[in-house]
């Protein structure tokens, strides 16, 4: 399976300032507290109350990663689990657009008056490329005449995990708000239909053409 330790000769990792947003959306879900007891329970502690800083240093490990989304499912239950980390990939989305936006152009006045079909396109392709530049995560994009494909071959929010459902709730959340600001307030069908926490050589993500509303 593609990610895997075992595979290269070091582990794969988010950096800092990646590793920071999602622990700020994350208790920005689940409170203050929440976010103590989800740091202890995925063995995180030196991590409460000192958040890594916003640069591009190694952050957390992908293991270390899919075990704060494993915790999350711990704590609260499977279907809540997802449920959360949905709603903290969309918070994820508001702190990424603050420190990526304006270095890639996606946040500039310009974007905002392109073409919805461009934005869509310019988006997916600015966002896979901050994970494949900036972090050891490896994105592929896809489009047929129904959807656009978001493809993962090398995942660091679900490695060396085992579910009976898609593990990978975050980055859909992170697509739906993604959508949501690039369209201007529509929300679209965003699933993740395959997941290597699944036994799946890749984690698929298949993103409606079609507003919802």
């Amino acid at each position: 399976m593609s990610g895997e330790p075992g595979e290269g000769t070091r582990p794969y990792y988010f950096p800092n300032k990646m590793a920071r947003i999602v622990l700020l959306a994350t208790e920005e879900t689940v409170g203050r507290n929440g976010m103590a007891a989800i740091l202890n329970l995925a063995r995180l502690p030196h991590l409460i109350g000192n958040f890594p800083p916003p640069d591009f240093e190694n952050g957390l490990s992908f293991e270390e990663m899919a075990g704060l989304l494993a915790a999350l499912d711990e704590m609260y239950g499977p279907r809540a689990g997802r449920g959360l980390a949905l709603r903290a990939g969309r918070a994820c989305f508001k702190y990424g657009i603050q420190d990526f936006g304006g270095l890639l152009g996606v946040a500039d006045f310009a974007f905002r008056f392109l073409p919805f079909s461009l934005k869509v396109r310019i988006g997916f392709e600015v966002l896979a490329e901050v994970f494949n530049r900036y972090s050891d995560q490896h994105v592929t994009l896809g489009e047929d005449k129904a959807s656009y494909f978001w493809v993962i071959d090398r995942c660091g929010f679900c490695q060396g995990r085992h579910t009976q459902q898609p593990a990978c709730s975050l980055v859909v959340g992170l697509l739906e708000e993604s959508l949501y600001w690039v369209s201007g307030g529509k929300h679209f069908e965003v699933e993740e239909v395959t997941c290597m926490a699944t036994g799946d050589p890749t984690c698929t993500i298949i993103i409606s053409r079609q507003a919802l509303d």
